[in-house]
């Protein structure tokens, strides 16, 4: 069986981009050399990997596994060849929403002073894995419990939960809120990568609900006053907003800040992040 990397950008390709016409566009080929490149791929390996409509294009169960492990392939062929030609190595952190919160320049200048060899980037993508599972990075920063199947980590540290409101809100007067407060009022929440889960109230008093996929969403949906939203006390240094203030759930549990990676492959430089991330959090 070979498979070879062109096989598997197409794939990327036309999963991103939604259409064969759209991959081929991106990719420089016709649309016929597209959909041979994917025939290969699935010939080699013995495995559907589209459904083809004539509306849209969706992996099918076998393509959403492939997929996620053609982008690890594919970055870390781009790094190879990276180190190769430049003598470059990268570190690639993803986050979903807040990074790191008050920590995060710390945590990169202390990274360029101890470990310079290695360029750190962080990269933003909003959804559970924060781009993990999307191939966007070799380790996340999460605040939501992983898929321990695919996934392994450890907490680095915690983080108070914290209430947004517009600023014109009668809440923004008190000191503090509670959740039996927050039950009366609907709240906005990102069910990809969010840190809030109904379960954080009891069953016969939660709030309504209301859904976003995006923490400038977010934040424009809370400045009007007809939502709240829960979060983690790194979102106030990270996305300081006119029209919105936070204040502490002081009944709340404290999120637990993880680092995670690929179960079946610890990333050489975890150690160095979780050790980093842990003595800051402890500061």
């Amino acid at each position: 069986m070979d498979v070879e990397l062109r096989q598997l950008r197409c794939l990327v390709a036309i999963v991103e981009n939604g259409t064969f016409t759209d991959a081929a566009g991106e990719l420089g080929l016709s649309q016929a050399q597209v959909s041979r490149t994917l025939a290969g791929l699935e010939n080699a390996l013995g495995v559907r990997l589209l459904r083809r409509t004539s509306r849209q294009v969706a992996p099918t169960a076998a393509g959403t596994r492939v997929l996620a492990r053609a982008r690890r392939v594919l970055a870390e062929a781009e790094d190879l060849v990276r180190e190769a030609t430049t003598g470059d190595a990268s570190l690639r952190v993803g986050h979903a929403w807040s990074a790191m919160g008050r920590h995060t320049v710390a945590f990169q200048r202390r990274w360029a002073e101890s470990w310079p060899e290695v360029r750190l980037q962080l990269v933003r993508t909003n959804s559970a894995t924060a781009g993990l599972g999307e191939g966007a990075c070799d380790l996340a920063v999460v605040r939501s419990e992983p898929d321990r199947r695919r996934f392994s980590g450890v907490v680095v540290g915690l983080e108070r939960r914290y209430c947004a409101m517009a600023t014109d809100d009668a809440w923004a007067r008190r000191r503090f809120v509670r959740l039996s407060d927050i039950a009366e009022r609907t709240v906005l929440i990102d069910r990809r990568a969010g840190s809030t889960t109904p379960q954080l109230w009891p069953e016969d008093q939660r709030p309504g609900f209301d859904y976003t996929a995006d923490v400038d969403d977010w934040l424009t949906a809370v400045s009007s006053g007809r939502v709240v939203g829960i979060t983690s006390e790194a979102t106030l240094t990270q996305y300081r907003r006119s029209g919105v203030v936070f204040r502490p759930v002081r009944d709340a549990p404290p999120i637990p800040v993880r680092v995670i990676w690929w179960r079946d492959e610890r990333h050489a430089h975890a150690g160095k992040v979780v050790d980093l991330l842990t003595e800051l959090y402890r500061r």
